[in-house]
């Protein structure tokens, strides 16, 4: 039987003794990063505080490193595992340093005094998350965002070779988003330790997850690689999307399309209409797109977003059926807009289809 660095066996998790997840097994290596998804309230935050004895397990094993971690000691526990949670911390008359110093008491003596090596560790994880300049700022009255790099910077300077978070970008910008997922990533990769996190961004966990786990409902529904999990249907289903729509192939979500017959007909192409698509969107004027190939950037958003498109096979010329289903929509609407401005043999057609609509008056 293959090893695992970190394995649960059917485990059980719930409060007060009631059962909300059973039977939960998860299997990591260190170098993985495995991630929870699922609707809010699913309980992707109680198997978290579940494995990492924060709530008492219902049933079940959960082992690291082979041992089982019942039989394990807090302080052999936090020289192996940290923890980035998503409960404020409030402690009184703490910096920032102070605050990340803490990811060192597993080494220090019973005074909790720190080396010289350990002051080095905490400013080495600070440096690495940006937030040296923070070091002095009592941690109560900097921001969320903040707090979250602060605390993340506590778990690396813990040194351990399992890092469990939960929702660790809620409360960050984009940049901060991707400066901290880079971050775990190069720990992954180069000192080899497994991460296990909840995300809400889709986006995001569909690009760094090596595993996915998928929490809906009293079982786990669905555990695999980014390529098992994030297909546009699962998805949808998921999270019982029934506004909208969810698209693998960007990792993005798309509104509704607007409602009604088109008015404004798209000849676009290599991305060009995208733009021009979700301004049609927000501004709830029903449009139609074509003649796209199906393997076009742009064909991907106009089958979400428009009333009707004309589409055409990968890498093959646009037909005369196709181009005359065009030409007969583009009639139909008020306004044509063309935002392609290249045509090549393969969409020559397109070129026919703009100036045509030139010659009616449409283009605008």
């Amino acid at each position: 039987m293959k090893s695992f660095y970190f394995h649960t066996d059917q485990l059980t998790v719930g409060y007060n003794g009631k059962p909300l997840i059973r039977k939960i097994n998860i299997q990591l290596q260190k170098g993985e990063i495995l991630t929870l998804i699922g609707p809010n309230g699913a309980g992707k935050s109680t198997i978290l505080k579940s494995i990492t004895r924060q709530l008492q397990v219902i049933g079940g094993t959960v082992f690291l490193e082979q041992k089982n971690m019942n039989a394990m000691s807090g302080k052999e526990i936090s020289r192996k595992l940290s923890v980035v949670l998503t409960e404020r911390m409030n402690p009184e008359l703490m910096t920032c340093e102070d605050v990340v110093e803490t990811g060192r008491y597993p080494y220090t003596g019973t005074l909790g005094i720190l080396s010289a090596k350990d002051r080095e560790k905490v400013r080495e994880a600070m440096e690495m998350v940006h937030a040296w300049d923070l070091r002095e700022r009592d941690f109560t009255a900097i921001s969320d965002g903040q707090r979250q790099r602060i605390l993340l910077a506590r778990a690396i300077c813990q040194e351990p070779e399992i890092i469990i978070l939960d929702e660790p970008t809620s409360f960050l910008d984009i940049r901060h988003k991707l400066e901290l997922l880079t971050i775990l990533k190069n720990m992954v990769m180069e000192k080899q330790v497994a991460v296990i996190m909840s995300l809400h961004e889709l986006d995001l966990a569909q690009k760094i997850s090596d595993k996915v786990i998928c929490v809906h409902g009293e079982y786990i529904e669905k555990y695999g690689t980014p390529e098992d999990i994030f297909t546009s249907a699962y998805i949808r289903e998921l999270y019982g999307i029934t506004k909208g729509s969810y698209n693998a192939s960007f990792g993005c979500i798309e509104m509704e399309p607007p409602k009604g017959e088109p008015q404004v007909f798209v000849i676009g192409g290599n991305g060009s209409g995208i733009p021009l698509f979700r301004k049609l969107q927000r501004q709830g004027i029903p449009f139609a797109a074509g003649v796209l190939h199906v393997n076009d950037a742009d064909y991907q958003v106009a089958s979400a977003l428009a009333c009707r498109v004309v589409s055409e096979d990968p890498f093959a010329c646009i037909s005369q059926e196709h181009f005359e289903q065009a030409l007969e929509l583009l009639k139909q609407c008020r306004t044509v807009c063309c935002p392609l401005e290249d045509f090549g043999p393969m969409n020559e057609k397109n070129r026919i289809l703009a100036e045509m609509a030139r010659k009616m008056g449409k283009l605008v």
